[in-house]
């Protein structure tokens, strides 16, 4: 069976229907296994050497548990008769791996907030795809958290998934979705969180790590093929990309700054207290909602663009 035809047909799934809100669904269930363990392990008493040890046994369960779960489905798809009904399961498990339309509907839904003067609404939908405080950005703020999402996004949740079930199908692509919803969950340095999600951070750092560089490229053509300044993305992602609190974030937010022209990063609030982003990109345009429009265009132009090349190549 062609790896990429199933990863073609999981696109187009996603595309036409999205990524339904289930209790059943794969992802939910990952984060029902990781909060179970977590409960099991996790004492607030603990030593930092002794959390970091048990947020390691977190990480090795959990990769453990839905890598072989993801060895089990493939197997199991292949003992359908039918290639086509075979093709058909295995990217229906994998479109639930990617989320380009649901970063898409909430792009969207945010600009169009923003175009009818719905500021207030604009605020509330934009907080609940950041972990920053929303309650007093203005539009431009709005736009910023909105492009940075979409930008970082295209590498979590599409172009990575979808490198790792190039290079190992299912099990690994579902390898791929447990360590970045271990990081989602438990990766954070708060005094919670700090020793016993070390692993699990560390570990979406390194698997991010070749798929965020590619994503960069990527949008380096995805800006020459919509006849954005591609020549500034790739000069942005080379001058800024390393400048990200992320090992592996800027690669995508600087590079579409360039594309669009427009600066990311400054001052983001959390729990009232400021925090500083180092700037990404030039100011040469204000920020405004159309920006929202260039990324969701750049997002889906880069997972076509993977798609096209890794079909060629495979």
């Amino acid at each position: 069976m062609s790896v990429m035809i199933v990863a073609v047909v999981a696109f187009l799934i996603d595309t036409l229907i999205g990524d339904p809100r289930s209790k059943f669904h794969p992802v939910v269930l990952m984060g029902n296994l990781i909060s179970f363990l977590e409960k099991l392990l996790l004492r607030a008493e603990d030593k930092p050497l002794r959390k970091v040890f048990k947020g390691g046994v977190l990480v090795y369960a959990v990769v453990i548990i839905v890598t072989l779960t993801g060895v089990g489905i493939e197997l199991l798809t292949l003992e359908i008769p039918n290639h086509a009904a075979q093709i058909f399961v295995q990217a229906l498990v994998l479109s639930f791996m990617i989320s380009p339309k649901s970063l898409a509907r909430e792009g969207y839904g945010i600009y169009l907030f923003l175009e009818n003067d719905e500021l207030d609404y604009a605020r509330k939908k934009v907080s609940w795809i950041v972990g920053r405080d929303t309650e007093n950005l203005n539009e431009a703020e709005v736009t910023r958290a909105t492009v940075e999402t979409i930008s970082e996004n295209t590498v979590d949740g599409i172009i990575s998934p979808l490198f790792f079930f190039a290079i190992g199908g299912l099990p690994l692509a579902m390898f791929y979705r447990a360590a970045n919803t271990m990081d989602s969950m438990i990766g954070y340095k708060s005094e919670k969180y700090f020793f016993f999600g070390q692993i699990a951070a560390r570990l979406d750092d390194v698997v991010n790590y070749i798929p965020a560089r590619i994503t960069g490229l990527l949008f380096v053509c995805a800006a020459f093929l919509l006849q954005l300044d591609y020549k500034n993305a790739f000069a942005m992602m080379k001058r800024d990309a390393k400048k990200h609190p992320s090992p592996n974030g800027g690669w995508a937010e600087a590079t579409v700054a360039g594309a669009l022209n427009i600066r990311l990063g400054g001052i983001n609030y959390y729990f009232g207290e400021p925090h500083f982003r180092a700037y990404m990109g030039e100011p040469n345009e204000s920020l405004e909602a159309a920006h929202i429009l260039g990324a969701i265009r750049l997002m889906y132009t880069a997972t076509i663009l993977f798609l096209i090349i890794t079909y060629m190549i495979r």
